[in-house]
């Protein structure tokens, strides 16, 4: 009994980590709307997060952009073993980007970006067949990014940003013990985590119509420390699980390298395409540490061994007058999750993202930024070794975004 209830507990941790390292990538309405390409355009102050040596290269003297988005998601899990079937009941999220940046001279920019690129919630339930591995969590991240950009000639532009990370998170688990009413146990592990990190691009114009970039965001280590970690337990167990727990994680975030590419076919119609190298090895193990141990509570270390992954993206608008611009795109998005390690906690699989968008402008320099993105995560068979809990996943995703882009 106590390596099984100190088996479970350490799964729970491992959700802290998977939640933590997965992308959200919906910075920006006017991307999305394009397959969430960003590298190689020189649009708005959005390449603070795409590309911050594109930052120099628009031609608008300040740029300002916000927007925000509703992930509607649902997950169907069906197990290899019983022949159970579970379907989450997520809440809504609602990740959002704000940027922000000014020509100091005629070759030198600056801006700040405010983005939150990772953070999921998802809800299985109290009672589901998965309820010892997770029930539910939620998790929040926001990166601040200040971000300088220098203009060499009038074709090559490079910058760097800086990036102060924050996040948090709150989950929930099951114990297999049993209270006299038949009810379970429960863990609950709730922290912060923070540091620092960078992003620096570089963006080059050989003709006018096309843009070619290259960006760097750099792995950040999340240091959650003292995290709580409150048990409820009946009272013949309360010894083996210390009330005031507190406990010790590193929260990887993998590095990503962006190339991306754009072309103005005419004064309408613009296309592009990029391929994100996701660094997702980052996340090889998880050492997790208890400061009050016991003989069900020691500390760990638990292998993840993540494959680095590829995003494959294209995307194009129109201008289709002075007032509406239109917006399509699509990528595909390998899981980095090897098929003995997929856990509950973050389903994950290839996906198929397909987006549409537009841009309405009710005065000059002003814009009304609309889009809608699908999200098709393929099913896929899979277990978790360690658990021996097997079964089938299948995710989508519905997410509108909405936002305001004033150039001037």
């Amino acid at each position: 009994m106590k390596k099984l209830l100190f088996f479970m507990i350490f799964l729970s941790a491992a959700g802290l980590v998977r939640a933590g390292g997965y992308q959200v990538n919906l910075i920006g309405v006017r991307y999305v709307g394009m397959g969430h390409i960003g590298t190689g355009l020189t649009m708005d102050a959005g390449s603070i997060f795409f590309n911050p040596g594109a930052l120099s290269l628009i031609k608008d003297k300040y740029s300002i952009t916000g927007s925000v988005s509703g992930i509607f998601s649902y997950t169907q899990f069906r197990s290899a073993n019983a022949g159970y079937t579970a379907r989450t009941d997520n809440p809504l999220s609602t990740p959002f980007s704000v940027f922000a940046s000014a020509k100091i001279t005629d070759d030198l920019s600056a801006g700040i970006g405010v983005y939150t690129p990772f953070g999921s919630s998802i809800v299985w339930g109290d009672n589901w067949g998965g309820k010892y591995l997770i029930q539910d969590i939620k998790l929040k991240a926001v990166f601040f990014q200040p971000t300088v950009s220098y203009k060499i000639g009038d074709k090559l532009g490079i910058g760097a940003g800086l990036v102060f990370a924050y996040g948090k998170v709150d989950l929930h688990r099951a114990i297999p013990v049993t209270f006299a009413d038949g009810s379970s146990g429960q863990a609950n592990l709730k922290g912060h985590a923070t540091n620092w990190g960078y992003n620096v691009g570089i963006s080059f114009k050989p003709i006018e119509a096309l843009t070619i970039g290259l960006n760097y965001r750099s792995k950040i280590k999340m240091d959650l420390k003292d995290g709580d970690a409150n048990f409820t337990v009946p009272s013949s167990l309360s010894a083996n699980f210390p009330a005031g727990n507190k406990f010790d994680a590193t929260l990887p975030l993998p590095a990503t390298f962006s190339g991306g590419i754009s072309y103005n076919i005419n004064e309408k119609f613009l296309i592009g395409a990029q391929v994100d190298y996701v660094r997702w090895s980052a996340y090889d193990s998880l050492i997790f540490d208890f400061k009050q141990n016991t003989s069900s509570l020691p500390d760990s270390r638990n292998p993840r061994k993540y494959d680095n992954t590829f995003i494959f993206r294209l995307g194009g608008q129109y201008k289709a007058s002075d007032m509406l611009t239109i917006r399509l795109g699509g990528y595909y998005d390998e899981t980095p999750v090897k098929k003995d390690y997929e856990n509950p906690e973050t389903p994950d699989g290839n996906r198929i993202g397909l987006s549409a968008g537009l841009s309405i402008y009710p005065i000059e320099k002003l814009s009304i930024d609309l889009s809608f993105l699908f999200v098709n995560q393929l099913k896929r068979d899979s277990q978790y070794l360690p658990a021996n809990f097997k079964g089938a996943y299948k995710t989508y995703a519905y997410i509108p975004g909405i936002g305001l882009t004033y150039n001037f």
